[in-house]
């Protein structure tokens, strides 16, 4: 038998680093303009995550800006870093946010005018009056820190002649200042934008997207939040994106026609992120040579056709609303077609997907063959239904006579299990993949723990597993606290999940170093 646990520093009750508490809704609420009594909590944590989801700009407040040389004068008096090449200087200018570079003109007559001259990075949080929070900023239209912003963003816009290596404009309301919408577009079009966040904070819902936006030729990252899409079916053949490597659209309604048109015209397309938008019976069909990674969250596509995306390696799926809950005849489906590198796939809810794969819908009397699997799949995620109806004994010998599932004994080396809640028929498949998985290498187990009374209840209840005939001999098993009770969808992060560098975007939670520090290990016998 096994020896009892090895606990790591941290216990049961530590907090999670990922997941949404109300609090943090109500904060981020706040923060983004909106009062959280006054929106459902569907949209609330729509906003939560969409602003969550921003990319970190490329320069920060958090360094105050001072004159070295006049702290540390050398004895000579001599300025030695207003001597440095103008290429220097252009650079120290071009890390620094919109309104502190600006100021560099004051430290000597060497830098006036270099931030004039370089990439800017235009930040419009960075630009509030000193000591106002935007935490203050109301939702309306009339609130006077939002008309500052707007103000302050103009004159950045007029006052430099570009390029724009950044531009974040998520803390205005929109919808005050409508003339300036379609000005600024054209401003960051002339000035060469690179990346930009436009939201709308955060009402109305359908605000149109200036047309304007059409022009920004040199955009290589674009996040759009609470629009309403234009219609693309008047825009001239020749507006395109040639230079766009990733886009967001979050609580945006956008057609089929617009969806497929803003594809169609990134030829460089890598990341598709889409968001909370506003898409109930939009069909995606995926048709491109560049992209790498979708990613498709709290939405409602009536269909998600990979036609031919030879490079696709990630669909990414959370969270997904089946249409049939808004009146349709089936849920939402999944096909799979040309899309030979597609190494992760999930969630897959199976409660309201259909997955296809080629031409045959997967039901449960599948017959596994060539044209009914997707070979190069690596990682897959699913979701099981939640039901409170009787679904049989689901015990270790139901598992046994499903028959051979070549995947789990030949292929699978990591097994997650989210809201582990100690009930038999968990025990019981959990049981069943360690003692077929020939190659399992790691097992991660995620305790909901309202449901035990302590971790000696934990280690009472994995006993059975210390005492299975473990088909590998050198698998690793962490369990720890999972960050909600909920029965709902599991934990997401829609920038680890784009990002490349994390290998498997499903394991959110083990990715972060002090979570992983708070599990214990489970170490099992051998197998004799």
């Amino acid at each position: 038998m096994a020896p009892p646990p090895r606990r790591r520093p941290a216990s049961m009750e530590q907090e999670p680093i990922i997941g949404v508490r109300m609090s943090h809704v109500r904060s981020c609420m706040e923060q983004s303009g909106s009062h959280p009594d006054t929106l459902g909590l569907g949209t609330a944590m729509s906003l939560v995550y969409m602003y969550d989801s921003i990319p970190e700009p490329p320069v920060s407040t958090a360094a105050p800006l001072a004159s070295f040389a006049a702290e540390r004068a050398p004895a000579d008096a001599i300025d030695r870093i207003s001597r440095l090449p103008d290429q220097i200087l252009r650079n120290i200018v071009s890390r620094l946010p919109a309104k502190d570079a600006a100021r560099t003109g004051a430290l000597a007559s060497r830098w006036r005018g270099l931030w004039r001259s370089v990439p800017l990075a235009l930040i419009d949080a960075h630009i509030l009056p000193k000591g106002v929070s935007d935490e203050r900023m109301a939702p309306g239209g009339d609130d006077p820190l939002s008309m500052v912003v707007i103000f302050q963003a103009s004159r950045a816009l007029d006052a430099h002649p570009g390029p724009f290596r950044c531009v974040h404009l998520s803390r205005c309301h929109m919808a005050s200042s409508p003339n300036e919408l379609e000005r600024w577009m054209k401003l960051l079009a002339a000035k060469g934008v690179q990346e930009l966040v436009f939201i709308n904070r955060p009402w109305p819902l359908d605000l149109p997207l200036p047309d304007a936006l059409f022009k920004c030729t040199s955009l290589t990252r674009l996040y759009l939040g609470v629009w309403r899409f234009p219609d693309t079916g008047v825009l001239r053949r020749t507006a395109r994106f040639p230079n766009l490597k990733e886009l967001t659209l979050s609580l945006t309604a956008i057609k089929d026609r617009d969806l497929a048109m803003m594809l169609e015209r990134s030829p460089v397309l890598e990341i598709l992120t889409i968001m909370a938008s506003m898409l109930d019976g939009v069909r995606l069909r995926l048709v491109s040579r560049s992209l790498r990674c979708v990613q498709v969250g709290i939405a409602a596509f009536a269909d998600i056709h990979v036609v031919d995306a030879p490079r696709l390696e990630r669909l990414l799926l959370w969270m997904m609303i089946s249409p049939a809950s808004k009146g349709s005849d089936r849920c939402s489906r999944i096909k799979i077609g040309h899309a030979p590198n597609l190494r992760m796939l999930g969630h897959l809810q199976m409660d309201c997907l259909e997955l296809e794969i080629g031409n045959t819908i997967i039901k449960a009397s599948t017959v596994a063959s060539p044209g009914t699997i997707v070979s190069s799949v690596q990682i897959l995620a699913l979701k099981s239904d939640t039901t409170h109806k009787p679904t049989g004994k689901l015990n270790l010998k139901f598992w046994q006579e499903a028959g051979h599932i070549e995947c789990v004994q030949s292929h699978l080396k990591k097994f997650v299990f989210q809201q582990f809640r100690g009930k038999t028929s968990e025990l019981a498949f959990l049981k069943f993949i360690v003692e077929t998985a020939q190659v399992l290498e790691k097992m991660v187990i995620m305790v909901v723990s309202e449901c035990f009374s302590s971790m000696d209840d934990v280690n009472a209840k994995l006993k059975t597993l210390a005492c299975a005939k473990w088909a590998s001999e050198d698998c690793e098993v962490i369990v720890f606290k999972s960050p909600s009770s909920n029965p709902g969808p599991p934990l997401w992060h829609f920038k680890i999940a784009s990002d490349f560098s994390h290998m498997d975007p499903f394991d959110i939670l083990t990715a972060h170093a002090q979570l992983y520090n708070s599990a214990f290990v489970f170490d099992h016998p051998a197998t004799v």
